[in-house]
């Protein structure tokens, strides 16, 4: 297959009929059917069922459809690309965060950097730590956010802001006076709200807990630390986070305390260590490191 091939197949698989494809590739109906019919005559097999004027794709099609998706994107990208040169805005940062910190920090990180940069063009994308090592390796990103130190040799880890594991409660479960002072195991109360298995913080606090001979029991377990502030906010029990996930809860709705015995947390800037941050992406990544610093201060 070539590449107008594969343009043409995937415009027709998305939208379903010829007159479709045509306005999306903004080209004629005959030229969408002239493709068509060189594609499957190169392949020497039809690739849809034509009945009564419309297009119902074979087992060969969706085949097809999902192998060159990925060379489609690519094809995709590289008309972005060449439209941002043709404009001048040639730098494209690709920024990949776990969804704690895409939350919590980017936003105010995001707004102030735009501030001297608001012709760079930004892609930000999330994952958990694990999808973000494979992203840098294969160069699909320039720099990444995690609450972990994957300890890869292909990846630097810098570390960029720092709070404690904080336990979080609906408002009114503590005193004002006790809210400053460290909450151990024992006094985990009520509904507790648990990490899934695996996750890295609800292996800290399970160790935590039983190393104070304290064996909790979860009601709730979720996947993001922002469903179990969520949750909290609601109403629906205690839970413990990482500090930034529990600095930009609603103070309303929420009260904090540092967990005892004390956990920090870092929050590290992850590159790949072959390819060196260009200046706009230096300064996002000073940007994010003030943002997240000031995101526990606020919580103070």
């Amino acid at each position: 297959m070539r590449l107008r091939h594969i343009e043409v197949f995937h415009a027709i698989m998305q939208v379903g009929t010829i007159s479709g494809a045509a306005q999306v590739l903004h080209i004629s109906q005959p030229a969408v059917t002239k493709v068509l019919q060189h594609c499957e005559l190169q392949l020497g097999m039809p690739l849809f069922e034509r009945v009564r004027g419309k297009l119902y794709p074979k087992p060969e099609a969706h085949r097809l459809f999902v192998e060159t998706e990925k060379l489609n994107r690519d094809l995709l990208g590289i008309r972005r690309l060449a439209a941002s040169l043709k404009g001048h805005a040639v730098e494209t940062i690709r920024l990949v965060s776990t969804p704690t910190i895409a939350i919590s920090v980017l936003p105010f990180a995001m707004t102030a950097w735009r501030r001297d940069f608001p012709h760079t063009r930004c892609q930000l994308a999330t994952h958990h730590t694990s999808e973000i090592v494979n992203t840098l390796r294969l160069g699909e990103a320039d720099l990444a956010l995690s609450l972990q130190d994957p300890r890869h040799p292909g990846i630097v880890a810098e570390p960029i802001a720092q709070g404690v594991m904080t336990v979080i409660a609906p408002a009114g479960t503590w005193r004002a006076a006790d809210c400053g002072t460290p909450l151990s195991a024992h006094g985990l109360t009520g509904e507790l709200i648990g990490h899934a298995d695996n996750d890295p913080l609800g292996e800290l606090v399970i160790a935590g807990c039983e190393a104070q001979d304290i064996h909790p029991v979860f009601s709730t377990v979720v996947q993001t630390y922002q469903i179990a502030r969520s949750l909290v906010e609601a109403g629906a029990g205690m839970a413990v986070v990482d500090p930034f996930t529990a600095a930009s809860g609603s103070p309303e709705l929420l009260q904090r305390r540092p967990w005892a015995p004390v956990v920090p947390i870092q929050l590290y800037l992850l590159t790949a260590s072959h390819s060196p941050l260009s200046h706009g992406a230096r300064r996002l990544a000073d940007s994010i490191g003030v943002a997240a610093r000031n995101c526990l201060e606020r919580a103070m």
